[in-house]
């Protein structure tokens, strides 16, 4: 079972990851996230995380557990360069880690976080792009070391990857491998709603709507069970976010279907 997160929404690698790897493939600009409340305990836990890791840097659990809050916080940010420089304290606590304790599960995982952040800053550039091999291995790595660290994370941030990065040969795209990893998410972790909810926007996304509808009929099975084990201020954030994106999908397919794209992969 995976650590309980004081962020969970954030460290989950899920709609943070939608929102980093569709900036990289568009070039778009990140959108802050603007809830003030949210924004609050990002920092708050932050500079609580930050206190913890100066005041012993050879503690692995302080280590990762600032790399988390470093790219919690960075979702928060205003711009890319305060992005950038919160990513990069969180790479620089994780990298520490690793150099100590090589098979250190959280700190891959959240090393390939804090990538992600940067990448979103940095994108559409070369060096955005070169990330993304790094990304994947510190996933894999992660995956290896504790496939089921963060609800499944490490499977849930590769099927994101794959899904959502540019197809060969500029990147390593894979519809195929996406669906591999995004399922295996949901079997490692299915009481989890963030592993769900991947695999129904996944599937709207590839037009195949049987599927989505599919899992997103399973998802209303598991939702008031989540509902009772999920609960306080930690998972108010991945509530809201999943309720919204919950409500999307459904509207989706109340819609016509449209024709179906061709497959990445």
């Amino acid at each position: 079972m995976a650590p309980k997160t004081p962020f969970p929404f954030a460290a989950s690698g899920g709609f943070i990851a939608f929102l980093f790897f569709s900036g990289l493939v568009t070039g778009a600009p990140a959108q802050p996230t603007n809830n003030p409340v949210f924004a609050a305990r990002a920092a708050a836990e932050f500079h609580r995380a930050q206190n913890q890791f100066q005041s012993d840097t050879n503690d692995p659990a302080a280590a990762w557990q600032f790399g988390r809050a470093c790219f919690d916080l960075a979702d928060f940010a205003t711009n890319d360069t305060e992005r950038a420089a919160t990513a990069q304290q969180g790479i620089g606590a994780c990298r520490g880690l690793l150099a100590r304790e090589t098979n250190c599960a959280p700190g891959h995982y959240y090393l390939a976080m804090n990538y992600g952040q940067l990448a979103q800053a940095e994108a559409p550039s070369l060096a955005a792009y070169r990330l993304v091999r790094e990304i994947e291995r510190e996933f894999k790595t992660a995956a290896a070391l504790d496939e089921h660290f963060d609800y499944a994370g490490p499977a849930r941030g590769l099927g994101l990857l794959y899904r959502d990065a540019p197809v060969w040969p500029f990147s390593i795209g894979s519809r195929r491998k996406a669906r591999e990893w995004l399922e295996q998410a949901a079997k490692l972790a299915p009481d989890y709603p963030e592993n769900r909810l991947n695999l129904v926007e996944s599937y709207l996304q590839w037009r195949e709507r049987a599927e989505a509808k599919r899992d997103l009929q399973t998802l209303e099975t598991l939702w008031p069970k989540a509902k009772t084990n999920l609960v306080g201020e930690v998972w108010e954030q991945s509530w809201a976010d999943w309720t919204t994106r919950k409500k999307t999908a459904e509207q989706s397919l109340a819609e016509p279907a449209r024709p179906a794209e061709s497959p990445k992969d």
